[in-house]
């Protein structure tokens, strides 16, 4: 059985999301936050040199990084949410499935790390939310054009595009302004996996 080591309030919840989404058997040992930090406990270092969260253990085998998770479940899962047949589609889920980290995630977490700074983070907040705002009209012009990041159907991209987006409704200035991506949201967060992954999982602050 899948193991998967998360840490609340973090990346881990999409790995949740996504086996519920596989029907894979899964447990989940669960770390809390540093209260005064908010980083993660040591005893997360025990699993990875890394101390971070997603963690997965199978069958012996160790998997860090969400994409590496991600792509490690969709060939667990005999290619189910993976690329789509059509070639373009493809193109598109391998794109959002590395933009989501890669991209997105970098200024929103920037954003988060500045605005703990007394006095300068407020001004240096608001010369980070220009870079967000590119992600964002970038993400509201493609989901305008389709239901899910890659095509037609819902792949691991839209599990990996989740947690950026979620950040982004939390702290990085989404809202109804742009319709498309809130909309996507919404359907994500009415998905049966998705809610189940959430009970399992515990505290999360973003859905």
């Amino acid at each position: 059985m899948i193991i998967v080591h998360h840490l609340e309030n973090s990346r881990s919840q999409r790995i949740l999301w996504m086996l519920e989404e596989l029907g894979l058997p899964y447990a989940i040992k669960r770390y809390e936050r540093n209260k005064a930090t908010m980083l993660a406990p040591p005893e997360l270092k025990k699993v990875h040199p890394l101390g971070k969260s997603p963690v997965i253990e199978d069958d012996g085998q160790v998997v860090a990084e969400t994409g590496a998770i991600v792509e490690y479940l969709v060939d667990k899962a005999d290619g189910k949410l993976g690329a789509p047949a059509n070639r373009a589609d493809a193109l598109r889920y391998r794109f959002w499935l590395h933009y989501a980290e890669g991209s997105m995630m970098p200024p929103l977490l920037l954003k988060l790390v500045l605005a703990r700074i007394p006095i300068l983070g407020k001004a240096a907040t608001k010369k980070i939310q220009p870079m967000i705002d590119v992600h964002l009209d970038y993400v509201e012009a493609e989901l305008s054009q389709r239901p899910w990041f890659a095509g037609a159907e819902m792949t691991a991209a839209d599990i990996m595009m989740s947690f950026p987006l979620e950040a982004a409704r939390s702290r990085g200035g989404l809202n109804e302004s742009r319709p498309a991506t809130i909309a996507w949201l919404a359907k994500v967060h009415a998905r049966p996996a998705y809610q189940a992954g959430l009970k399992k999982g515990g505290p999360y602050a973003y859905a």
